[in-house]
C-alpha cells in the first residue's frame, strides 16, 4: 500500500457546515478560543464596493451562518460553522467589520484549530 500527499485544488468550505447560535452561547465559544494560534486576523482593501446582501450571500457561499442581531455595531457581520472531516469536527467562529468610508475589512476567525483559522481567513480574504 502506497501513500501520497497531493495538493488538489479543493476548498475548504465544501467541507463546512453553517450553524447558528445565540448570543451567549457564540460569546461563550468566541471566549474559550483565546489562543494565539486559535486566531487569524486580518486587515485588507475591499477588492469590490461593499454591499450588504452581496456580503450575506458570499458568507452563505462559503457556508457559514450568518447570525443576526449578536454583534453591537449592526454593520458588522458574525456567522458560524463546522468543518466536518473524517477524524474529526473543527468549530469555527468569525466576525467580519467592514469600513465603509476606508474601503477595508477587519476579519478575525477563530477555531479549535490553527490550521482551520489561517485557510478559512485566507480564503475569506480573497473574496472580499
Amino acid at each position: 500500500m502506497h501513500n501520497f500527499s497531493i495538493k488538489l485544488p479543493v476548498m475548504l468550505s465544501k467541507f463546512s457546515e453553517s450553524t447558528v447560535m445565540d448570543s451567549a452561547t457564540f460569546f461563550q465559544r468566541w471566549k474559550q478560543l483565546n489562543q494565539n494560534q486559535q486566531e487569524c486576523q486580518k486587515i485588507f482593501k475591499a477588492t469590490q464596493p461593499i454591499d450588504k446582501a452581496a456580503i450575506t450571500q458570499k458568507l452563505i457561499g462559503f457556508g457559514v451562518g450568518a447570525i443576526d442581531s449578536i454583534d453591537p455595531n449592526p454593520d458588522n457581520y458574525v456567522a458560524a460553522a463546522i468543518i466536518h472531516t473524517r477524524a474529526q469536527q473543527i468549530g469555527c467562529l468569525l466576525r467580519l467589520e467592514p469600513n465603509i468610508q476606508a474601503e477595508m475589512y477587519r476579519l478575525t476567525v477563530r477555531s479549535t484549530k490553527e490550521m482551520a483559522s489561517k485557510a478559512f481567513c485566507e480564503l475569506l480574504e480573497s473574496q472580499f
